[in-house]
């Protein structure tokens, strides 16, 4: 099984209108509410890619009970601890640029954060866990360190899609993934990275440090897959650019979900950029006939 974990979820509220007047009344030209939170969004384009999962976290009030009643109608396994709080509601503000502006989420409270480490309990060897995205401040820095504790003493692999300290902690437990993005990895290390070749050379300090794999996207560059075994160069398809949320979820999704079924890492790489590249040139995320139509148009290479 592949569990996604999203520790703070959101209700994703996208408004557009033609010219913001900041301090004047602007009216919607179009606004759409979707599930957010990043383990979320990988679980919505692994089931696309018909691929077993279940999503986990935490949830809370009216607007958890809209993701849970959506991941429902999308037939997606879950298994929240309901919170007390509320899950928070993010705003993108489409106005010719993008604007986010993102709740800070709910306190979650001992008991309810025990909770959800008790239904990590269920792992087996061979399941993969994906932990996506920002952890509450009330649940403290350490709580990734936590889950993947669990995840080593099940021997299940992990995913992790995040940046900073919480990354850097994570590597010397050998995650299976690690997705930074060029400006990610850049930040990781305080330096300014400008050619593929430094790109290399710093996902490398990734691997040396402890992950298994590394996926590096670079936008319309394309993107990096560096293993043991050598570095290889996927082109990123041509399309217009229309969302950029999970985009790099669905990368995740499609890397771990053809992984999982197939055992081949090029075919993952392959899916992880067509599933991508299909959800950035999607209002929403990316469905499966866009993936499958973009995935013969992505070449591999060795670098």
């Amino acid at each position: 099984m592949i569990y996604t974990v999203t520790l703070n979820p959101s209700i994703d509220y996208i408004v557009e209108v033609e010219d913001l007047r900041l301090g004047g009344l602007n009216r919607m030209k179009r606004d759409l509410k979707l599930p957010g939170g990043k383990g979320i969004n990988v679980s919505r384009v692994l089931n696309q890619l018909e691929v077993q999962n279940k999503a986990i976290g935490f949830l809370g009030g009216f607007t958890g009970r809209y993701i849970e009643e959506w991941l429902r109608k999308e037939s997606i396994l879950s298994d929240f601890v309901f919170v007390s709080d509320d899950t928070r509601i993010n705003i993108k503000l489409k106005h010719g640029e993008e604007t986010e502006i993102n709740g800070a989420g709910p306190v979650i409270r001992d008991t309810e954060a025990e909770a959800l480490l008790q239904k990590m309990a269920v792992l087996n060897a061979g399941d993969v866990v994906i932990l996506s995205g920002s952890v509450p401040p009330s649940l403290g820095a350490d709580f990734y360190d936590k889950l993947i504790s669990v995840c080593k003493q099940r021997g299940a692999e992990f995913v992790i899609d995040t940046t900073g300290s919480a990354l850097k902690k994570a590597l010397p437990h050998q995650p299976l993934l690690v997705k930074p993005n060029h400006h990610e990895l850049a930040e990781l290390f305080g330096v300014t990275i400008q050619t593929k070749e430094e790109i290399i050379t710093y996902g490398r300090k990734l691997l040396e440090a402890g992950a298994k794999h590394v996926l590096v996207s670079m936008a319309g560059e394309g993107a990096l897959f560096i293993t043991e075994q050598g570095v290889y160069h996927a082109n990123a398809p041509k399309g217009a650019v229309k969302n950029s949320v999970g985009a790099g979820d669905s990368m995740i999704a499609g890397f771990v979900g053809t992984f999982s079924l197939t055992g081949d890492l090029m075919e993952a790489f392959r899916a992880g950029v067509a599933s991508g590249s299909a959800t950035a040139f999607s209002d929403d995320l990316a469905d499966r006939a866009f993936i499958e139509q973009l995935r013969p148009l992505i070449n591999i290479s060795e670098v």
